[in-house]
């Protein structure tokens, strides 16, 4: 299914080929990438538990998102809002627009299920132009505190800061 199409970019329902494309390109980049993780989103996406897109460019996976439209982890996991989950643009292809349209379709996918969407995001340096992105699209921290390892990490409790560190943040639609 096409979603958005402007010019040489594409967002559309990912599809098997491009698990190996994007991995390959991930891991030509300095990546630690794993073929099982997009596996997984399209077997989600085949049992009808997740949305997931890709962006293309000029015939070339270079993005991608995915909506849980139940999800049932995080912080507002099991209440009937979707998540947005492991959104992701290889490193050539940023800064220009490509981003910005997944995020478009990923929110409109969100709204035909819920008023409100949420996402985590890691606080690490790496994903500062991510978090950068979540505010100026209007996302706010949903109040339940820094999340480790998929659970709140109480006050003083150690943690580590690497891709399990996260903040959800949440967004109310249209």
């Amino acid at each position: 299914m096409i979603y958005d199409s402007k010019g040489r970019l594409v967002i559309r329902s990912m599809e098997e080929q491009d698990a190996q494309a994007i991995t390959e390109a991930e891991i030509e980049q300095g990546w630690n990438a794993s073929i099982t993780k997009y596996q997984r989103r399209l077997e989600d996406q085949r049992a009808g538990r997740a949305v997931s897109l890709v962006a293309e460019y000029a015939g070339k996976p270079v993005g991608y998102i995915n909506v849980y439209p139940a999800s049932t982890w995080g912080a507002l996991g099991g209440k009937g809002y979707p998540e947005i989950v492991d959104f992701g643009v290889l490193e050539k292809y940023r800064r220009q627009g490509i981003g910005t349209a997944l995020m478009d379709a990923a929110e409109k996918v969100a709204a035909a299920y819920a008023k409100v969407v949420y996402l985590g995001v890691g606080l690490h340096s790496g994903y500062a132009g991510a978090q950068r992105m979540y505010i100026k699209r209007g996302y706010i921290p949903d109040g339940s505190g820094v999340w480790y390892r998929d659970k709140v990490c109480e006050p003083y409790e150690e943690c580590r800061n690497d891709d399990d560190l996260v903040l959800y943040l949440v967004k109310k639609l249209g």
